[in-house]
C-alpha cells in the first residue's frame, strides 16, 4: 500500500489508517477484535488510530498487537478520562499518558492527539507543556490535535503540534480550503477522519442523530451523481487523495470491508473533472450550512 510521510515528522503512514472504534464494542467478541487488528496490518495498513474513549479498544489493541509493534504507529487521543483527575489538566495529560502506555502495552506512542479540545485549552501553555514533556521523555513521537474548524486553526497556530486530524469528506470539505493547505505549508501531517461522511447516502430519511443528520441534507443539497461508481468509493477516493492529506482513516468491524477499502484506493485518485465537480457543488451551497458538525 502507498505509504506517505506524515508532515515533518519524519514518520511514514499508509494512504489508509485503521479507525478502531469499533474494536473497542462490547458486542464485539475478542476473536473478531483480534482478527480485524491482524487483518489491518495483513493488508498493508501501518497507522491504527485509537482512543481511551473507544471502549476497550486500547486495552484489545495492546492484547492483540503487541507481538507486532514494530510493525504499525500507533495514534491515540488524551485529555479526558482519568479517573479523579479533572479533565484538560497538565496532571491529565501526564497521567493519562501513562495510562494509555500501559494499555496499549507499548513503550512509546507514536502521534497523541489532544481530543477535540476548544481552542481556549490550546492557549492553556501548561497544558501544552505536559504534552511537549511527554515527548522530551520520549514517552510520544509526535504532538497532535484532533479537530476542527476554529479550534484546529488555533492549534496549527500554536507550533506545538506536529500533525491534525480533521474531517475531509464529500460532504465536510472546509478544511480542504483552510486548513489542511495551512498545514502542508507548514510541514504538518494531516490526518482525515469520516472520509466516508458517516455514509448518509446508507439513508433514506434523515436521522435524528446530528452528525449523520447533517451530512444526510448535505449530500440531498449537493446532488451529486456518482456515476458508475458506489457511493463509498467516490467518497474514500475522494478523501484519501485530496492534496495535502497524508492518510484517511476508517474504522469498520468487518474484515471484508476493510479488504474492500484497500482495493478501491488502489485505484488512485477520482478524475480532476470529478473532483473539481464535487468541489464546486460543495461550494455552491456551503454558505447557508452550520459549520460544526
Amino acid at each position: 500500500m502507498e505509504r506517505r510521510p506524515l508532515g515533518r515528522t519524519g514518520l511514514e503512514v499508509s494512504v489508509l489508517g485503521f479507525g478502531a472504534g469499533q474494536v473497542g464494542s462490547a458486542d464485539l467478541e475478542d476473536r473478531a477484535a483480534s482478527a480485524l487488528l491482524n487483518g489491518a496490518l495483513d493488508a498493508g495498513l501501518n497507522l491504527i488510530d485509537t482512543a481511551p474513549s473507544y471502549g476497550l479498544s486500547e486495552e484489545r489493541i495492546g492484547r492483540f498487537l503487541s507481538g507486532r509493534r514494530q510493525e504499525f504507529l500507533l495514534s491515540t487521543k488524551c485529555g479526558y478520562g482519568v479517573p479523579g483527575v479533572e479533565d484538560w489538566t497538565p496532571e491529565c495529560i501526564t497521567l493519562g499518558v501513562d495510562q494509555a502506555l500501559r494499555r496499549l502495552r507499548t513503550d512509546v506512542i507514536d502521534v497523541l492527539h489532544f481530543h477535540s479540545c476548544p481552542g481556549e485549552v490550546l492557549q492553556r501553555a501548561e497544558v501544552v507543556d505536559a504534552l511537549r514533556r511527554a515527548v522530551a521523555q520520549g514517552k510520544v513521537r509526535v504532538a497532535a490535535y484532533s479537530g476542527d474548524n476554529a479550534a484546529l486553526q488555533v492549534a496549527l497556530s500554536n507550533g506545538a503540534f506536529g500533525s491534525v486530524q480533521t474531517s475531509v469528506n464529500v460532504f465536510d470539505q472546509r478544511a480542504l480550503d483552510a486548513a489542511v493547505p495551512r498545514a502542508r505549508a507548514l510541514g504538518v501531517g494531516v490526518i482525515a477522519k469520516r472520509p466516508l461522511g458517516n455514509a448518509a447516502w446508507r439513508f433514506d430519511t434523515r436521522l435524528s442523530a446530528h452528525d449523520v443528520g447533517q451530512y444526510w441534507e448535505r449530500m440531498k443539497a449537493m446532488a451529486v451523481d456518482p456515476g458508475d461508481l458506489d457511493w463509498s468509493e467516490l467518497a474514500l477516493r475522494f478523501s484519501a487523495h485530496a492534496p495535502g492529506v497524508s492518510t484517511c482513516i476508517v474504522g469498520t468491524a468487518n474484515l471484508d470491508n476493510l479488504q474492500r477499502n484497500v482495493r478501491l484506493l488502489e485505484k488512485g485518485p477520482l478524475p480532476e473533472a470529478q473532483v473539481s465537480a464535487l468541489r464546486e457543488a460543495f461550494r455552491r451551497n456551503d454558505a447557508g450550512w452550520d459549520g460544526v458538525i
